[in-house]
């Protein structure tokens, strides 16, 4: 399972929002768009596997917060069962930075009901 799987699994059901939100912005030599992996009314949500790919996930959480004015959160799927060097850092930061951090053990969305 990848990181589109749980956005998709948990981001209506778990926060109430709309994945893959897009949004402008201006920067010195241009403009761009950024998708969130979630948002809802309040917040930006950026999800993560327990992974070095998901150590930018609180740069993106933070720079979308600019951008919206909402609050950033991070969610990191914990795919091993373990408190890994990856999940520590980012929880590391994500604490000094004040941004709340969800681990979610993968296990949770196994089985029969799981997001439905």
């Amino acid at each position: 399972m990848n990181e589109a799987y749980f956005i998709a699994l948990l981001c209506g059901t778990l926060f109430g929002g709309q994945p893959e939100q897009v949004h402008d912005f201006t920067y010195p030599g241009g403009a761009a768009s950024i998708r969130t992996d979630c948002e809802n009314g309040n917040r930006v949500i950026e999800f993560g596997l327990d992974k070095r790919s998901s150590l930018d996930s609180l740069q993106q959480a933070l720079f979308l917060a600019e951008i919206t004015g909402k609050e950033p959160v991070v969610v990191l799927i914990d795919t091993d069962g373990k408190m890994g060097r990856f999940e520590w850092r980012i929880a590391r930061a994500a604490n000094i930075a004040d941004v709340p951090i969800r681990i979610i053990p993968a296990e949770l969305t196994e089985g029969d009901g799981a997001g439905g």
